[in-house]
């Protein structure tokens, strides 16, 4: 298998030493920075290409998009009409412009696309969704979860005012740099509406949201909150769900699952493996990619999947500048 690796950023190195150590050697890289690039391919001896037409007459089976939100889907619609398999880092885009395109190539070639979800490879995640699917928690009547963490400590050895998250024309901002539409979305299914409060409410030199608040009404009736931030000193990640028959918690600080079910005296708790590597849950999800590929099946979270994201995210802009309540228009 040959897999082109757009983008030699964090995440792009990430997803290279991980498919390296996949026994995936034939990979080539690409990078706007000559630098940075030149960097990478000494660091992990895999080829590199200064153009992305050339790296495309090497007639990759897959791309790994790993650029800024802004141009994911100029590169990822080049790669569809050469025929490659498609991995999008998540967001899919910042705005939908070309999405109908590209969605239109990847059916007309069928091809296996995943966006970026990586949590749903770690196995707390893993442990509420077997909980929340079996429905011994009965009816979910209400959600929340949150993520928020300093945006100059997520990558310390550069300045955060050059990354995407900082700049609204590359795609940044804590709405779209979030994970948690998509997976919230997998835990309770479709958003129907979507109220949100978001604004720089801090001192970063960003000219994106630092901070947002959103309400979501689902398909099935359950009200969700989403709390997201770059401005927390401490790194924070949870979940919890209050259903008709039960509780269920998760924290990633705490590494466990915790449910508390009607009727019961005390939360039984599900521990992470001890000593969890959290790059295990990239690894699974590339190789998720790879098997998708081989076997020629849907990915669990495909292009289509990261437009319905999206669709939602969209909505909290448009609510938070609006100030009203947006309805999910869902495609059928």
């Amino acid at each position: 298998m040959k897999i082109a690796v757009i983008g030699c950023g964090s995440i792009g190195k990430r997803h290279i030493r991980n498919l390296l150590g996949l026994q995936i050697r034939d990979i080539i890289v690409y990078d706007k920075d000559n630098e940075r690039l030149a960097a990478v391919a000494t660091e992990f001896g895999v080829s590199s290409s200064t153009s992305l037409s050339e790296v495309f007459s090497y007639k990759p089976d897959a791309v790994i998009v790993c650029t800024p939100p802004s141009i994911h889907v100029p590169v990822a619609l080049e790669a569809a009409k050469e025929g490659c398999h498609l991995f999008i880092e998540k967001p899919v885009s910042h705005n939908f412009d070309g999405l109908d395109q590209l969605l239109a190539e990847v059916v007309e070639k069928n091809l296996v696309t995943l966006v970026g979800c990586n949590f749903k490879f770690h196995p707390s995640f893993l442990k509420m969704k077997e909980i929340l699917d079996s429905g011994v928690l009965g009816k979910i009547f209400s959600a929340r979860c949150q993520f928020g963490q300093y945006l100059p400590d997520w990558h310390p050895w550069e300045d955060y005012r050059k990354t995407y998250s900082a700049r609204s024309e590359l795609g940044g901002g804590i709405l779209l740099d979030s994970h948690e539409f998509d997976y919230i979305q997998w835990f309770l299914g479709d958003v129907a509406e979507v109220f949100c409060f978001s604004d720089r409410v801090s001192d970063l030199e960003i000219d994106t949201e630092d901070t947002a608040e959103v309400l979501l009404r689902f398909s099935s009736g359950s009200i969700g909150e989403i709390h997201l931030d770059y401005t927390q000193r401490a790194y924070q990640r949870n979940y919890e769900f209050f259903g008709e028959n039960g509780t269920l918690k998760w924290d990633f600080n705490d590494q466990r699952v915790r449910l508390f079910e009607t009727g019961g005296k005390k939360w039984q708790v599900f521990e992470d493996p001890r000593d969890y590597d959290v790059n295990v849950m990239y690894v699974d999800e590339m190789r998720h990619f790879k098997d998708c590929i081989k076997n020629r099946t849907a990915s669990m979270t495909d292009l289509h999947s990261g437009c319905k994201t999206l669709k939602v995210i969209m909505a909290a802009k448009v609510s938070a500048k609006e100030g009203r309540i947006v309805q999910i228009e869902r495609d059928h």
